[in-house]
């Protein structure tokens, strides 16, 4: 017993502990309404996108996930102004916009003489490497995004499964999509340590999707996907201290492992889809 718990012992475990807590419940959360609004391109464009940003903030001086904050939010605003503007398909805009913020990054960063930045933390995640003042931002940002969710629950659940309805019923439904997409770039950086750029996309989307597969009514959903996702991000975190394997990468497997199985246990009918 005493094995099991040595993760536990150490403070770097601790603080990574807590932030795996905080992305599984945010990821599953916000996956909840992509998946539901077919959105599951999103997460992986404006990960991406987010390198400028990065690569900006190294020029500057500046905090790297500060400098990926800005770039990801700027652009999921204008993935929602060009597709509601511009009448361009959603999948459409985001490569558009995804590949040329991510090219920007890679312009700029071929331009320097010399970087030390450590790209392979930022695409494949290092929550082992997460301070004091990381937590406090994770749970902080952590709280707006839910604090939102909650005020808005009504609002973002009308506009997830009848748009047309909702704005004739008199709700804002373009300002609440820009606001989705805000808090979708904003979850996405808080990911972004844990999971890195390839594989954010993966624990936005694949506990939602698994709890998909064994419920269609919205607030189970919802509720099922975070426990999937906590055990993802907690589980995979806890699994790749003993396999001294990538924690970003065991996250992911984990939580497809999960989909897997909800797939099974949906086919097996050992649960009816509510």
């Amino acid at each position: 017993m005493d094995a099991l718990l040595v993760p536990f012992q150490y403070a770097f475990m601790q603080r990574a502990f807590v932030a795996a807590l905080t992305v599984g419940l945010l990821c599953s959360i916000m996956g909840t309404y992509v998946v539901l609004r077919k959105l599951s391109f999103i997460g992986d464009g404006i990960a991406h996108a987010s390198f400028a940003g990065i690569v900006i903030a190294y020029i500057r001086g500046l905090d790297y996930y500060a400098g990926a904050a800005v770039v990801a939010v700027a652009t999921a605003l204008g993935i929602g102004f060009v597709h509601r503007r511009g009448n361009i398909s959603l999948d459409t805009t985001i490569g558009v916009l995804f590949t040329a913020a991510f090219a920007l990054g890679v312009f700029l960063m071929s331009r320097l003489k010399s970087y030390a930045v450590d790209l392979q933390s930022f695409l494949f995640g290092d929550i082992l490497s997460v301070s004091v003042s990381d937590v406090f931002f994770i749970a902080g940002l952590g709280a707006i995004i839910a604090i939102t969710v909650i005020v808005l629950f009504r609002a973002l659940l009308y506009t997830s499964f009848d748009p047309v309805v909702a704005q004739a019923s008199g709700l804002p439904v373009g300002t609440i999509e820009y606001i989705l997409l805000v808090m979708l770039a904003l979850t996405i950086i808080v990911a972004l340590q844990s999971v890195g750029i390839i594989l954010v996309a993966a624990l936005l989307v694949t506990p939602a999707a698994a709890a998909y597969q064994l419920t269609s009514r919205f607030a189970p959903m919802m509720t099922l996907a975070a426990v999937l996702g906590v055990l993802s991000t907690v589980g995979g975190l806890y699994l790749s201290y003993f396999l001294r394997s990538s924690s970003g990468a065991t996250i992911v497997l984990l939580a497809t492992i999960l989909f897997f199985l909800a797939i099974a246990i949906k086919n097996l009918r050992l649960i009816r889809p509510a």
